[in-house]
């Protein structure tokens, strides 16, 4: 029990600070929309209660897969497969991005070919000094 609440603990700071960044809050925005588009959707095409309905997108985009259920009509069954297809890269970005707050990692420096080198009085190319 003590470890889970470490581990949630984690979790939570890791939200906390990741909200502080602009593209996490457009991520969990969009995968917020992909949630609510995809829930109204089966709810009104397949006639799943809204909770089954969220539990099926949920499980969709995280790639787990619901057991019991698949789409019965032609528009589900289309609709699904776009879903998938735009909502699964989402879900995993807000996920990188999350794990990389909670483990406080951070990208390298990326350092662009034009600015790593300067040219030399003499007018040749010199490797920067860092």
């Amino acid at each position: 029990m003590i470890s889970f609440a470490i581990t949630l603990g984690r979790l939570l700071k890791g939200i906390v600070k990741a909200f502080r960044e602009k593209e996490f809050q457009v991520l969990f925005l969009l995968v917020a929309l992909m949630l609510l588009s995809g829930t109204l959707f089966y709810v009104k095409e397949e006639g799943l209660s809204v909770l089954d309905a969220l539990y099926f997108c949920v499980t969709t985009l995280s790639t787990v897969g619901h057991p019991d259920f698949e789409p019965k009509s032609p528009l589900g069954k289309a609709f699904t497969m776009i879903y998938i297809a735009a909502g699964t890269g989402l879900f995993f970005g807000l996920l990188f991005d999350l794990a990389k707050h909670i483990l406080g990692t951070r990208e390298p420096n990326v350092v662009r070919e034009d600015t790593a080198k300067t040219p030399s009085p003499d007018g040749k190319s010199a490797g920067r000094r860092r």
